[in-house]
């Protein structure tokens, strides 16, 4: 009841604009939309769906900025600039939800809006966050990774540590996994959501794990270039998060036998609808949004691949 209440507030603070720093009648809305960093080719789409989103209401900026790569005390200084600019709201990804708790607390407390998506700060003041079911998801990888494994044999892991979503997906994976223990998890390694060093620690895995069977990823990273997968031998099974471009072509290619999407548009337009919502007066609907998760596999790949044209070219 406490939080409702304090829902309340907060959007009936944003309706009326954030005190003598908020927008004059006509002005537009500044929403600054921050993604983890902006190395991570996932977030490319996130900002046209939030420009275009924005395009079309015509009275709202989308201010873009993160760090160059994954570094949460830059992130941190970064969200600090927008409550110091006096923005009309802010939607983040959060690389460390904890870690930023006490920032997202001090910019709602300062009259701020926020939302958060993809990554979550649940612990957090902000308003709504719109992603992925992360443990559903979890649990997904694990069981299509039991199947493909015929119920039996050894995989390792890729996550990167500190996010809530990849902890959530990770925990996912974790709890079917432990339901079949013919199925036995040979190391789970921390990218530090670094897509470079994707290929290293595959190919240093598949050396040091001979037998794996499989390659479970909780984000995106062996997928997001065509060469990262290029250690794992025939028949080793690659189940990974995210199924932006190169991943497709990597699954016809039979390099990866599962895909999991996510809605990568719609983490901008979505972001930017809940924030000119609030400043409206108008409650979300609930403060967990479920984007919902595509799986992508050889049966209805080339379907995903004509409807992803369509999203780009924005239909």
């Amino acid at each position: 009841m406490k939080r409702m209440i304090w829902m309340a507030v907060v959007i009936a603070a944003a309706a009326c604009g954030s005190g003598s720093g908020g927008p004059a009648a006509g002005a537009k809305l500044r929403f600054a939309v921050m993604p983890k960093s902006l190395d991570i080719p996932v977030f490319n789409y996130a900002k046209i769906g939030a420009e275009r989103e924005a395009a079309a209401r015509g009275n709202i900026d989308v201010i873009w900025r993160a760090p160059e790569n994954a570094d949460q005390l830059r992130q941190k200084e970064i969200l600090e600039s927008f409550i110091t600019q006096r923005v009309d709201g802010i939607a983040i990804s959060c690389l460390n939800g904890d870690f930023l708790t006490d920032t997202i607390n001090r910019a709602t407390d300062a009259g701020i809006p926020v939302v958060t998506w993809d990554a979550d700060a649940p612990k957090s003041k902000r308003v709504a966050f719109y992603g992925v079911d992360d443990l559903a998801a979890g649990r997904i990888l694990g069981e299509q990774t039991v199947t493909l494994l015929g119920g039996k044999g050894r995989v390792a892991i890729i996550t990167s540590m500190g996010a809530v979503n990849l902890e959530r997906r990770l925990q996912g994976v974790r709890e079917v996994l432990a339901a079949h223990p013919a199925v036995t998890i040979a190391e789970v390694y921390d990218i530090k959501e670094d897509p470079v060093r994707c290929g290293e620690i595959i190919a240093a895995g598949t050396n040091r794990y001979p037998d794996l069977g499989a390659w479970i990823s909780v984000g995106g990273w062996p997928v997001f270039t065509r060469n990262a997968l290029a250690a794992v031998p025939p028949g080793t099974k690659v189940i990974s998060f995210d199924t932006i471009p190169p991943a497709p072509d990597l699954l016809k290619a039979g390099k990866v036998q599962v895909l999991l999407g996510q809605k990568y548009f719609g983490w901008g337009s979505e972001s930017v609808r809940l924030l000119a919502d609030i400043k409206a007066g108008k409650m979300p609907p609930s403060p967990i949004i479920d984007s919902g998760v595509d799986v992508v596999t050889p049966v209805n790949v080339d379907e995903y691949i004509l409807n992803w044209k369509k999203l780009e070219a924005g239909k």
